[in-house]
Order: C-alpha cells, then sequence, then structure tokens
C-alpha cells in the first residue's frame, strides 16, 4: 500500500474545547500567524455540554475566532464533551492528526487542570505524540498509511489554575493582545460582550463582566516578568534546545 503525502507545518495548537486555545495561547497563535508560519488548531469536542451556547453556536464561534487569529486550518474531532478519555481509539485519532500535519511543535491543555477535559486532552496528546513515531502503528489518510512522526517539541499553556512550576517560556504578545481579545470576544455565548451577550442567561466564570479583566491582569503580570507589556506563559514538556545563545538574544 502507498503511503500518503505530507506537508509539515509550523505549529499545532490543541485545545479539549473551543475557547481553550484562545484563552492560553491567542497571542501566541497570532504572532506565528504574523510571522507567516503555518499553524493549525484542533478541538477535541464542540463544548456542547457548556452551561451557556450550544455545540453548534461553538463551532461557529471558533471559526470566527480562527479568522481572527489567521490560522491556516482549524478542525474539530467531535469527541464527547464532558467525557475525553485517554481510550485506545481516541489516541488513535490524535495520532492520525499529528501524522498528518507533522507539526514542528505542538501546544496543549495543561497536565494539571480544573476541568477533566483538559487534563484528559494533555494525557491523550502525550501518548499520541510518542506512539505517533512507532512504525507498528499504522494509521491511513486517505486509503494510505501515514508515515511515523514524532516531535520532542510540546509546551502547555496555562489555564484556570497556575502552574506548579515556575513558567520556561514567557512569550511577549504586546502587538497581537488585542487580536487575542477579539478572537475570545468571538465566543458570545460564553464571555461577556456588551450589548450582545445574553445578559440574563446562566452566570459562570468566563460570562462575569470582570472575566476579561482577570485575562488581561494576568497577561500584565507575566508581561512585567520579561519587561513587556502583555505576555503568556508556557511549560515544557521537554528540555528546550538552542543552537545558540543568539536564539534569545
Amino acid at each position: 500500500m502507498k503511503k500518503t503525502e505530507f506537508t509539515e507545518i509550523d505549529a499545532l495548537f490543541v485545545g479539549a474545547h473551543p475557547d481553550d486555545v484562545e484563552l492560553g495561547a491567542g497571542g501566541t497563535v497570532a504572532n506565528l500567524a504574523r510571522e507567516g508560519k503555518k499553524v493549525v488548531m484542533v478541538d477535541f469536542t464542540r463544548g456542547e455540554l457548556g452551561t451557556r451556547g450550544s455545540g453548534e453556536r461553538r463551532l461557529k464561534e471558533a471559526s470566527k475566532a480562527a479568522q481572527i487569529l489567521g490560522v491556516q486550518e482549524r478542525i474539530n474531532l467531535g469527541l464527547p464533551d464532558g467525557f475525553l478519555k485517554s481510550d485506545d481509539e481516541t489516541i488513535k485519532k490524535a495520532i492520525h492528526v499529528i501524522r498528518k500535519y507533522r507539526p514542528k511543535i505542538v501546544v496543549l491543555n495543561p497536565e494539571y487542570e480544573r476541568h477533566p477535559d483538559h487534563e484528559a486532552a494533555h494525557r491523550i496528546i502525550r501518548s499520541a505524540m510518542f506512539k505517533s513515531g512507532l512504525l507498528r502503528i499504522e494509521t491511513k489518510e486517505n486509503g494510505r498509511l501515514q508515515e511515523p512522526f514524532r516531535t520532542r517539541k510540546i509546551i502547555s499553556y496555562q489555564q484556570a489554575y497556575a502552574f506548579t512550576r515556575k513558567p520556561d517560556l514567557i512569550v511577549d504578545i504586546s502587538d497581537t493582545f488585542e487580536t487575542k481579545m477579539k478572537a475570545i470576544k468571538a465566543y458570545t455565548s460564553q464571555v461577556y460582550v456588551p450589548g450582545i451577550s445574553d445578559p440574563n442567561g446562566p452566570v459562570t466564570r468566563l460570562s462575569r463582566p470582570e472575566f476579561l479583566e482577570e485575562l488581561e491582569a494576568r497577561a500584565i503580570y507575566f508581561g512585567t516578568l520579561i519587561g513587556c507589556r502583555y505576555a503568556e506563559p508556557f511549560i515544557s514538556i521537554e528540555p528546550v534546545g538552542l543552537k545558540s545563545l543568539s536564539g534569545i538574544i
């Protein structure tokens, strides 16, 4: 059987739900897109169990947010919201995505988090990334065998919980912070957008008017740590290697 052709992308951003990536790494996504990098976003679920909105509406909001951020593609695996499991079937779906896009770096939900789906997404990708490099695990794309693939460049963005250790990377998003916030506000079913969001709907952590202020405060705090206005923190799963210190000069 012939093996499938593939095109490498620069970065794959993974979220258990639509809006996970925007909230944790939206500025970084926009940075890469502005630099002309090939960026793909993948959401595991539609977020259909969310207190506000619906799965169908979240998909539309996610599409709009992806356009705002400027990514090349966004896909949704349609897995069950609230019941993500690191089982064989789900891991194999993740392997298929990794082998299809062959990203140079993968950015995902953190290991320790408030929402169990976030933690499950982390475990799924960690397992899939290793197994994606195994020749004896077969997956297909358009009827053709996919080539094994693995990258050691895997990092997690921060969500509801603070990291359990100091960030390994802090990315300056001063130039793209407003783009990040615009993408987040595309989720009018989830966050408070004056004149658009339903003021009489159920109250959630995200729907409170002060939630967006909290996001800005976090970005300002991490910005102060590296001497810029706004920033996003990340933890690296494996050591980060540089060919030269010029990479951070």
